[in-house]
């Protein structure tokens, strides 16, 4: 008997000619995953420090997260939010633990989360004012990013995100990050909230000081504002503290998180405090995929690795050691580098060109990096990356930078 003829397609050709033209994606067909390295078609390995744009957080097949995720989908995967499950309400628990007393909703994604926050502020301003459409100004940052839903485009004032989609939602108003004055004066009786990221991420690695977040709370306090933060890249342990605005201390209303919080799994959640979370009632918010037992395991899993391998530590002290290596790189090649931003494990290489040219260079030398902003290379590596794998990136960069000097 004739065996029937298998024509197989390159993965390349399959992006040609059936995937969207959405991505300007890298000429490079992933296929295996382990630890913080990654496997290419042709098995050629690289270190990944993009952790698909901060999500991996326990890198590649963690055996607890792994071993999670089989053992709960062989109980019980999907059930709806009309019913409870074990595994949201632990998880929720433990988000709580670490944002403080509040609710958790739960969601797929990180643009969901900030879509939920945005709801949430259209709620409060009824709250405030009394009447439905009074009360919904949102300021946000400038270089933000919030999304690509229409709220969170809306939120991001970038041209190349919000062009050919206008008219976008209104109520949107934006000021200077770290200049207080500028948001101060966008504030009027139609503002409900500030909303901002506290490192900013595709716009660039920008973090919040100190003074700023303590004065945003002076502010919102002062005329009735919620402060919620955009930790959904920046959060869950990227910047060595489990959320980036904790160790300034400031006492805020609202966060979204995602990204890593399932560690590669699609999972989004808010929490809000207990006054503003009962601003959410039943038909209000709703999410059909959010929080299924599957993600929450996932999530449980990432929380429990966190625990036990002492990570965050880990990712304060190792990201010191790394930050000085880059600086020295930043003085060794003032003509290509101009700064080193960011915390932990979030940090951004400030050229003084623009990425891909260097993304590429990286790339062909076995790091995968992201870019960021105008002109920032984005080194993101897993949460379990030791000192060993950020001074293999530091070395792959100096040699990548020693060539392109030439």
């Amino acid at each position: 008997m004739n065996q029937p003829t298998i024509v197989r397609t390159n993965t390349a050709e399959l992006y040609d000619a059936y995937v969207m033209k959405n991505y300007a994606r890298s000429a490079l067909t992933l296929v295996r995953g382990q630890g913080v390295f990654v496997w290419d078609d042709t098995g050629r390995e690289y270190l990944d420090f993009s952790s698909g744009v901060a999500v991996n957080a326990l890198g590649h097949c963690h055996p607890v997260w792994v071993e999670a995720i089989r053992r709960q989908a062989g109980e019980l995967i999907h059930v709806s939010n009309l019913y409870r499950h074990p595994n949201q309400g632990e998880l929720a628990r433990r988000l709580v633990q670490h944002a403080g007393p509040g609710r958790v909703f739960f969601c797929n994604s990180g643009t969901e989360a900030n879509e939920g926050l945005i709801k949430l502020a259209r709620l409060h301003g009824i709250r405030k004012s009394g009447e439905e459409g009074k009360c919904i100004k949102i300021l946000c940052a400038k270089n933000a990013f919030h999304g690509r839903t229409f709220g969170g485009m809306s939120a991001t004032p970038q041209e190349k995100i919000q062009k050919g989609f206008r008219p976008l939602v209104p109520g949107f108003a934006f000021g200077e990050l770290n200049n207080l004055p500028s948001f101060a004066d966008l504030i009027d009786e139609g503002t409900a909230a500030i909303f901002l990221e506290t490192v900013q991420g595709e716009g660039g690695i920008n973090p919040c000081s100190t003074e700023f977040l303590w004065g945003l709370r002076q502010l919102c306090d002062q005329h009735n504002l919620l402060l919620m933060l955009d930790e959904v890249q920046c959060g869950v342990g990227r910047t060595g503290t489990f959320f980036a605005f904790q160790p300034s201390g400031v006492r805020v209303d609202a966060i979204g998180m995602a990204k890593g919080l399932a560690g590669g799994y699609p999972m989004g959640a808010i929490w809000a405090a207990e006054k503003h979370a009962e601003l959410y009632t039943p038909g209000s918010h709703g999410s059909t995929f959010g929080g299924t037992p599957l993600a929450c395991a996932a999530a449980l899993a990432v929380l429990d690795v966190f625990e036990r391998e002492n990570l965050l530590p880990k990712v304060t002290s190792n990201g010191a050691v790394w930050h000085a290596l880059l600086e020295k790189l930043v003085v060794e090649f003032p003509q290509q580098l101009k700064a080193v931003t960011g915390r932990g494990y979030m940090v951004g290489l400030v050229l003084q060109s623009e990425p891909p040219a260097y993304v590429t260079a990286l790339r062909e030398e076995g790091l995968l990096v992201v870019a960021a902003g105008g002109n920032t290379i984005r080194l993101l590596p897993p949460l379990i990356a030791t000192l060993a794998h950020l001074e293999q990136a530091t070395a792959i960069i100096r040699r990548v930078l020693t060539k392109m000097d030439k």
